[in-house]
C-alpha cells in the first residue's frame, strides 16, 4: 500500500481526531476519512467481514467472535468505550435480582456487550443459574455463523424490547442509552453506581464495552502508521486519567489484560464462542501482524 486509502469508524470525536491525524502524517496514505456512520454498531459487521474500514472500533464480543471465526481482524489494545453495567438491569415491576430465575429478560441480542457483561456479574456477583432464567432476543449479532444459544428464544418479527418491558411481556431488560425515559422503569440493582464500584475494586477493571481493532492486511501493510496511531489515541486516553483507581479507559495490553480475559471467559460460558480464546493469543496475532514485542504496546 504505497498510496493507500483509509477508511475508519471511531465515535469518540478526540479519538477519532488523534487518530486521523496520526494517519495523515504519513505519506504512505494518499487520503483518510472518518466514517460518519451512527450508531458506529451499525457498522461493526461490515468490518469484521473485511468489507469496510481498515481501523474501527468494535463491540469486545464481536471481536473475541471474529477472532475465533478467523475474521481478518486485529486487536489494538486501545478502549473506545468503557462504562460501569450495573444500572442496566431494569423492571418497570419491584423485582430484584433474587427474582431472575423463571422471569423473561429482553435482550436486543444475544451478542449485545452489555448484555454479556450484565449475565457475567449476574453469574459470578449474584450466583444466578443464567439458563434458569427466560431470555429474549430482538436481533441477531455482527458474526451471522455464531448461533444464538439453545436457551435463548428469539422475540416474533417486529417485536420491540422497550415496548415489551413498558407493556409487560418481559420482566426485565437489559438496556443501556437506550433505556426508556418512562418513570416506572427502574434498575433493579439498588445502588448500581456503588454496586458498580465495589465490583470493579473486587475484579480490578471496569467493564469494557468497545476497543480498537485493525484489518489485518492494514495492520501488515502499515503498520507504522497504526502504531503512531496507537500512540496518538492512547495518550489521548492517558490526558483522561482521573487519578488513582481502576482506570475507565484503560490502554496497552497489561492493562487491558484483566478486562477482555474476563469477557472472553464470560463469552465462552454464555455461548457466545466456538472455542475458547486466549488473552495471549490476541497478544501474539497482533505483535506478529505490526512486526512488533508485546512491549511496544504496553505489554
Amino acid at each position: 500500500m504505497t498510496t493507500a486509502e483509509i477508511e475508519f469508524l471511531i465515535n469518540d470525536q478526540e479519538l477519532a481526531g488523534a487518530a486521523q491525524s496520526a494517519l495523515e502524517s504519513h505519506s504512505s496514505i494518499a487520503s483518510v476519512t472518518a466514517s460518519p456512520l451512527r450508531p458506529v454498531h451499525n457498522g461493526f459487521k461490515a468490518f469484521a467481514s473485511g468489507q469496510n474500514y481498515e481501523v474501527s472500533e468494535i463491540a469486545i464480543v464481536t471481536l473475541l467472535q471474529g477472532v475465533a471465526h478467523n475474521r481478518p481482524v486485529i486487536f489494538l489494545p486501545l478502549t473506545a468505550l468503557g462504562r460501569h453495567q450495573h444500572q442496566t438491569l431494569i423492571s418497570t415491576q419491584a423485582l430484584s435480582v433474587e427474582d431472575l430465575p423463571g422471569r423473561t429478560v429482553g435482550v436486543r441480542a444475544w451478542s449485545q456487550t452489555t448484555g454479556m457483561w450484565v449475565r457475567g456479574f449476574l453469574a459470578h456477583q449474584y450466583n444466578v443459574d443464567l439458563r434458569s432464567v427466560r431470555w429474549r432476543t430482538y436481533e441477531g449479532g455482527h458474526i451471522a455463523e455464531q448461533p444464538e444459544p439453545t436457551w435463548a428464544e428469539r422475540a416474533e418479527e417486529g417485536a420491540n424490547l422497550a415496548h415489551d418491558l413498558l407493556e409487560g411481556r418481559v420482566d426485565f431488560a437489559v438496556m443501556g442509552n437506550d433505556r426508556p425515559k418512562d418513570p416506572a422503569v427502574r434498575s433493579v440493582i439498588p445502588n448500581p453506581a456503588t454496586a458498580s464500584e465495589e465490583w470493579a475494586e473486587k475484579v480490578g477493571y471496569v467493564p469494557v464495552n468497545h476497543l480498537f481493532a485493525v484489518r489485518e492486511s492494514a495492520a501488515n501493510e502499515l503498520s507504522g502508521a497504526i502504531l503512531d496511531l496507537y500512540d496518538a489515541v492512547s495518550g489521548q486516553l492517558e490526558a483522561r486519567k482521573a487519578g488513582p483507581g481502576i482506570p475507565l479507559e484503560p490502554y496497552g495490553f497489561e492493562a487491558l489484560r484483566p478486562a477482555v480475559t474476563a469477557a472472553a471467559k464470560y463469552a465462552w460460558e454464555q455461548d457466545l464462542l466456538p472455542r475458547p480464546v486466549h488473552y495471549d493469543e490476541l497478544v501474539a496475532a497482533t505483535s506478529a501482524a505490526l512486526g512488533v514485542s508485546a512491549s511496544r504496546l504496553g505489554g
